[in-house]
């Protein structure tokens, strides 16, 4: 294939993917379900408990239980709900796009118990006689008014009574030929008590005279309904008795309106986001940038395909993970184009650069992304279900950015370098032509960072004595001041009231002061602090929430978003948070032991633990909320920061390689520096394009990833610091103190280390 044929070929798969991508994107993104967090609905965690003291909660039991709230579902008309067994005894429930919250509670777990009973309550026949669905809202042939009509079986199974005619005929001969019809009867209720109370409070929905048998199977129940409560009573019927008792011990609702604000203005922040990564590139990196824009704009369509093809659920964090995941695409292309950069000034033609260049950062590349990867999973295992939303889109992201970066990529660009066309226009790639060494002469590359060289390793002290510094304070504030924990952690409720106007402290707190409820915590937020955020000690049980529920949205047309956490599920996502930080440390220890040695390993562990502790102080600080999302933060964060280590590592291992014996700690510190350097615009690069997709989703995000937001930016910026200033002056300072017992010759294979890249 000739110049020209290549230089089509590349046209060609260009317009290709650009027509499968404008033509199909937007019908797959409408594909992808949302989750509740983008278009409103609840999520609940109910723990399963028998109705009978003495039998325990079983497998059959849990699928039972879960059958009968799909087929209340149903009565909801909710599209795609997620009813999931976790472990023992719990069951997740997750609805989005409810437009009654308050009435879908009611339905999921009401127990909804019937039974038909005489008036010395003696029991005929319970709800299991009910023909199931049959039960519907209708109207009396004679008044108009509301009724509601059931069937219930030819020959009863559950009863001492043949059938319904024989219950009708044992019931006209009392003296008080009426049968009631109960709905959740207990032991101990009586007849008399219940027929005396309002017909909001009693237990008995109706109360007819049988004066003739009644064949058939055909029964009508008529009470003082309005057509809607008579409609409900008909759901309940039809829904079933659930066959154990439920108790809510975590919860979420999101309003209708939060999620469609939280929806537009997350995609606006993330477009932003991805448009200034690929403005940057191409400005940086020029023809070649312009060439990483076209993967990455196939990698996000190839993320929201797999995403669809998996029937994933797409939340909040999801789309944070998304143009997160965008930075480690653009960190994989970055790191080859700066060896490319690097192999170009030190001489050799476009095509041997692009070679070496393609073949020393496949490594690199492999390492980054294993350590994120490490992270991601963890996430995964001990995350909750919005977590592990952003868990599964980020371990998508990372094996579709492998794939688009390093093939793709490669492809695209490599057309070009055949076909010869970029030969002597080394200023496509970035590289000035006064920039280019002369192999020849044995002229070598300088290592240097927008025109100046720095020497890292000679201030070394500085930078420890900096970080000290800063954990020390960051200590004191942890120590006295503490973090400002969400519910998330210390059990309790909270509430976000959406009003159509700015709010103050004062009235928000009047509002609820006015419920007979003492909020802990009131903060505003917002662009025009129209949204206030309430905390309580205490876990609101369903028939508050729906009292807060129906006040704020007659008060402001919004329904509040609601969050509740038991203190036994506080605790256990505290205790899963410090696994998963736990676990993900551990597992990048033996991975990097392996890949490098145990120095490497344990100075990149010290350093991603001073990076999270930057995280805990600033959130420390200024008390931002400090919930279970920014632990998922935390863990982004140790990916990122091992990525940005390892990636320093991998050169530093290699320049040790190229030396012959190494017989002196500042021989061992140049080799460190010049390392250093050579990964500078590499990790500048990298952390400025992540740094803008994060800082765009704190800006223009919605406010429920706002301090996600701050969490990522805090950490990337402290990691890039300590890979440079931190972890591989570490190294040096304790692999230095071998070299005073006897030279080390790098050249070979060492104890503890991998192998070679």
């Amino acid at each position: 294939m000739g110049r020209k044929g290549r230089i089509a070929a590349f046209f060609l798969i260009v317009i290709i993917l650009g027509g499968l991508v404008g033509s199909t994107t937007s019908n797959i993104a409408k594909g992808i379900p949302l989750g509740l967090d983008l278009q409103g609905g609840f999520e609940l965690l109910y723990e399963v408990k028998s109705q009978q003291d003495d039998q325990e909660v079983t497998d059959d039991m849990l699928d039972a239980v879960v059958e009968s709230l799909y087929q209340r579902v149903d009565i909801l008309g909710v599209n795609e709900p997620r009813i999931n067994i976790e472990g023992d005894d719990r069951i997740r429930v997750q609805l989005a796009g409810v437009d009654n919250q308050n009435e879908a509670r009611e339905i999921l777990s009401t127990t909804a118990e019937l039974s038909f009973r005489g008036v010395n309550d003696q029991l005929y026949f319970d709800g299991s006689e009910i023909v199931g669905g049959s039960a519907q809202q209708d109207y009396h042939q004679e008044t108009n008014r509301p009724i509601v009509t059931l069937q219930v079986k030819r020959s009863f199974e559950n009863s001492e009574y043949e059938n319904f005619e024989a219950v009708s005929r044992e019931v006209m001969q009392k003296p008080d030929n009426r049968m009631a019809i109960w709905l959740d009867y207990e032991e101990g209720n009586t007849f008399e008590e219940e027929i005396k109370k309002s017909e909001e409070d009693s237990k008995i929905i109706s109360a007819p005279g049988i004066s003739d048998p009644i064949p058939g199977t055909d029964v009508m129940i008529e009470g003082d309904f309005t057509v809607d409560e008579a409609k409900q009573l008909a759901d309940l019927l039809n829904a079933g008795s659930l066959p154990a008792d439920l108790n809510e011990i975590y919860s979420v609702s999101v309003g209708a309106q939060f999620g469609e604000q939280a929806l537009n203005k997350t995609v606006m922040a993330s477009l932003i986001g991805v448009l200034l990564i690929f403005l940057y590139m191409i400005a940086y990196y020029r023809f070649a940038g312009a060439v990483a824009s076209i993967t990455l704009t196939v990698y996000i369509f190839l993320i929201l395909l797999v995403f669809n093809l998996i029937n994933g659920v797409l939340t909040l964090p999801g789309i944070a993970a998304l143009v997160l995941g965008v930075g480690m695409a653009v960190d994989a292309n970055i790191i080859t184009y700066e060896r490319l950069k690097e192999e170009l000034k030190s001489g050799k033609s476009i095509r041997a650069a692009f070679s070496a260049g393609n073949k020393r950062s496949l490594g690199t590349i492999l390492d980054a992304n294993i350590t994120t990867m490490l992270a991601a999973i963890v996430l995964f295992i001990f995350g909750t279900s919005a977590v592990k939303g952003f868990a599964t889109m980020l371990i998508i992201s990372l094996l579709l950015s492998f794939i688009t970066a390093v093939f793709l990529t490669r492809i695209l660009l490599g057309l070009w370098v055949k076909s010869k066309f970029l030969n002597k226009r080394p200023k496509w790639f970035g590289v000035k032509p006064d920039e280019i060494k002369d192999i020849a002469k044995g002229e070598e590359v300088e290592a240097h960072f927008l025109g100046k060289s720095f020497d890292f390793v000679k201030h070394r002290k500085k930078f420890f004595i900096i970080s000290i510094a800063l954990i020390v304070i960051g200590a004191g504030f942890l120590i006295f001041r503490g973090l400002n924990l969400g519910i998330d952690f210390v059990s309790g409720t909270r509430v976000e009231v959406l009003a159509d106007q700015p709010l103050t402290t004062e009235q928000v707190e009047e509002e609820f002061n006015d419920l007979g409820y003492e909020p802990k915590q009131v903060v505003l937020a917002g662009d025009n602090e129209e949204i206030g955020q309430v905390r309580f000690d205490t876990v609101l049980n369903k028939e508050e929430i729906a009292e807060v529920n129906s006040h704020f949205a007659d008060l402001y047309g919004n329904e509040p978003n609601v969050s509740t956490v038991t203190p036994k599920v506080g605790k256990e996502l505290a205790m899963n948070a410090i696994q998963a930080v736990l676990y993900a440390s551990i597992g990048i220890i033996i991975y990097v032991a392996f890949r490098f040695e145990m120095f490497f390993a344990i100075t990149s562990i010290i350093a991603l633990l001073h990076d999270a502790f930057f995280i805990l102080a600033l959130f420390s600080i200024f008390q931002f909320e400090f919930s279970i999302v920014i632990i998922a933060a935390i863990l982004t964060i140790v990916g990122y920061s091992i990525n940005d280590t390892i990636v320093t590592f991998d050169r530093i291992r290699e320049n040790l390689r190229l030396e012959k014996r190494v017989k002196s700690f500042s021989h061992l510190a140049s080799v460190v520096n010049k390392s250093l350097m050579q990964t500078l615009a590499r990790s500048f690069n990298t952390v400025i394009t992540v740094v803008f997709a994060a800082l765009m989703l704190f800006i223009f995000g919605a406010q429920a990833i706002t301090y996600f937001a701050f969490a990522l930016i805090v950490g990337l910026l402290a990691g890039t610091y300590s890979s440079l200033f931190l972890a591989s002056q570490l190294w040096l300072v304790w692999r230095g103190k071998m070299l005073n017992k006897k030279p080390v010759d790098f050249r070979k294979k060492q104890k503890n280390d991998g192998p070679q890249v």
